[in-house]
């Protein structure tokens, strides 16, 4: 079992920058794997990002595109996500997310969303 509780979210205009900050507990083998998902209204709950707790390597979804990143301090058992120019289609509410892959499938993005444990999310809100 593992816990999460997921801060930072806000409102921001476009341009803007935030951190999210995930804290995690319980089993450290089911989060092996921890990453942030996000979801709107009505659409499915995508991928944002991953990273392996082994060995920090991390993946990123395509529309990212080189504006946020996944770290870990592992010594806090937390998770961040930096989150720079933001745009409006960055609404949504975002949630930490743990699993117990490993770090070929991790990295690799081979993460289903319905799959590991979940926050009670955030949300984030990006005006124009």
């Amino acid at each position: 079992q593992v816990q999460l509780v997921e801060s930072g979210g806000g409102s921001v205009q476009a341009g803007g920058s935030l951190r999210l900050s995930c804290t995690a507990s319980g089993s450290t083998w089911n989060r092996r794997c921890m990453g942030w998902f996000r979801q709107v209204p009505g659409k499915e709950r995508e991928a944002v990002a991953h990273i392996s707790t082994d060995d920090g390597s991390t993946y990123y979804a395509d529309y990212v595109n080189g504006r946020f990143t996944i770290s870990q301090d592992n010594a806090k058992d937390t998770v961040y996500l930096q989150m720079n120019n933001l745009k409006p289609s960055d609404t949504a509410m975002y949630y930490c997310a743990a699993v117990g892959l490993a770090r070929a499938h991790c990295s690799g993005g081979y993460w289903l969303p319905s799959i590991g444990s979940f926050g009670q999310g955030t949300r984030v809100s990006v005006s124009s």
